[in-house]
C-alpha cells in the first residue's frame, strides 16, 4: 500500500489525493492511517459516520457519493467536503444542516459528464439555471465543480470530458466572478489524464489497495 502511494503521489503535480475508503476493513484503514494520508473518501453517510466515530479525528472525510437529502444530517457536524451536491434542493439541505451545526461546509457542485446513464449530476444547464441561487447560501461554500468521466478505454473521450468540467468552472467564474479552486475528477483508471486537464482532487481506491 505504502508503495502505491508514493507512486501514485509522484504523478500527482499538486493534486490533492483523496483515498477512496469504501470495502476496505478496518484493519485496511488502520494500516492506511499508520502510513500518513488524512483525505478520506467514502460512498456512503452512515459507513462514514460509523468510522468517524472509531478513527482519529484528524482524518479529513470526503463525501463522494450520491447524498440523499435526509441523510445530510448524519455527516454535516463533521464532513470536511461534500462533492456530490446535484441540485438547488440538496445544496439548501444542506445549508440548513450546516447551520444548525454552526458551521460553513465545502462543497463541490457535480456535472455530469459521462455518457453512461448510471453517472448523477447536474444538467449544465440547470446547473447554470440554479447557480446564481446556490452562491446565495450562506453555510454552504461552494469550493469548485466535481465530475465523473465515462468507463471507457478511450483516452480522448475521456479527456473530452474533463475538458466539459474545466469550460464549465472557466463560464461560472466569468459570469458570475467567483472563484472556483478546486476540480475534483479523476479515478483509478483516468487520473492522469484528469491531472494533465487540472484536476486539483482525484479520488482514489483500488490502486491504493492493489
Amino acid at each position: 500500500m505504502h508503495q502505491n502511494i508514493k507512486e501514485i503521489n509522484a504523478k500527482l503535480h499538486g493534486a490533492k489525493l483523496i483515498i477512496v475508503t469504501k470495502y476496505q476493513s478496518l484493519e485496511k484503514l488502520n494500516e492506511l492511517y499508520a502510513i500518513g494520508p488524512r483525505n478520506f473518501g467514502e460512498n456512503r453517510p452512515q459507513q462514514m459516520v460509523d468510522r468517524y466515530e472509531i478513527f482519529p479525528k484528524d482524518i479529513r472525510w470526503h463525501m463522494i457519493g450520491n447524498l440523499q437529502r435526509n441523510k445530510v444530517k448524519l455527516i454535516a457536524p463533521f464532513v470536511y467536503m461534500i462533492h456530490s451536491v446535484d441540485s438547488l434542493r440538496l445544496a439548501q439541505e444542506i445549508d440548513k444542516q450546516a447551520k444548525i451545526c454552526g458551521r460553513k461546509i465545502p462543497c463541490l457542485l457535480q456535472l455530469k459528464i459521462a455518457q453512461e446513464e448510471s453517472k448523477g449530476g447536474y444538467n449544465k444547464n440547470q446547473l447554470m439555471l440554479d447557480f446564481p441561487h446556490l452562491v446565495l447560501l450562506k453555510n454552504l461554500q461552494i469550493m469548485g465543480l466535481m465530475g465523473m468521466a465515462s468507463n471507457i478505454d478511450n483516452a480522448e473521450q475521456v479527456r473530452k470530458e474533463f475538458q466539459q468540467l474545466v469550460k464549465c468552472r472557466s463560464m461560472l467564474e466569468k459570469d458570475y466572478g467567483v472563484g472556483l479552486t478546486e476540480l475534483s475528477m479523476g479515478m483509478s483508471n483516468d487520473y492522469e489524464i484528469a491531472i494533465q486537464e487540472g484536476s486539483t482532487l482525484v479520488r482514489i481506491g483500488s490502486k491504493v489497495f492493489a
